[in-house]
């Protein structure tokens, strides 16, 4: 397991003053994990932990007793008693306002979608650098969730793209709701009557046009922008 380091936070990515600390809960079953991402979040001057569990069971005891609950919600997805995807879903349900992110070693598209569609906001592997928690947390405050795949697409690109409107056809609508799901490229392909090579020339065209490089990328964009129901 990566070992996330610690350092001050400094405001380098945004010239804005904290006047209040942000509250986080982090559920790792993972102790050393757990406590050294704690102090990392501490050592950033923002973050204020306000709640810690070993899974989704000892959280739901804990975070009644929480005096502030936490705006932001870090999720271990491989968890005895009651894993990252069952906490997911109980938290979105009982608490809708807070922005859940999966914490994992696990880079699986599909066990990234099903974090996403139990309302997580971000997926983020445990081996992630410091300097982009530290970015994600900060767009997950303030815009309510972060897509890695964004940031690594080549700026030059980016730009040219935000001038273009996206057109989405309808055959790529019904292919991005097929790919927010655990269907296979092929599985996709046979339930639209389409061929392999067609599909994944639709998956192509869609990441050209969502300005993203992989299916996870797909299916967060395709959910913030409305373009899919879960």
């Amino acid at each position: 397991m990566a070992i996330l380091r610690a350092k001050w936070y400094i405001g380098k990515h945004t010239n804005t003053c904290y006047s209040m600390k942000i509250p986080v809960g982090i559920v790792d079953d993972h102790q050393l994990f757990l406590k050294s991402l704690s102090l990392m979040l501490k050592s950033f001057k923002v973050y204020d932990v306000v709640v810690e569990a070993l899974n989704g069971k000892e959280l739901q005891e804990k975070i009644e007793l929480c005096p502030v609950q936490p705006s932001i919600m870090l999720l271990d997805v491989n968890m005895p008693v009651m894993n990252g995807i069952e906490t997911a879903k109980w938290l979105s349900n009982k608490y809708p306002q807070m922005k859940l992110v999966a914490l994992s070693m696990n880079d699986n598209d599909m066990v990234i979608i099903d974090m996403i569609k139990a309302g997580c906001c971000a997926y983020l592997l445990k081996e992630t650098h410091p300097d982009e928690l530290e970015k994600a947390l900060q767009e997950i405050h303030m815009k309510g969730y972060y897509n890695a795949d964004t940031s690594n697409v080549n700026f030059r690109r980016l730009l040219q793209s935000e001038k273009e409107s996206i057109q989405i056809t309808e055959k790529e609508k019904a292919f991005l709701q097929y790919a927010c799901s655990d269907l296979t490229y092929k599985e996709i392909a046979a339930l639209m009557f389409l061929s392999e090579r067609t599909i994944d020339g639709y998956r192509e065209t869609l990441f050209a046009k969502l300005k993203v490089q992989s299916r996870v990328g797909l299916a967060l964009e395709a959910i913030k922008r409305g373009l899919v129901t879960l």
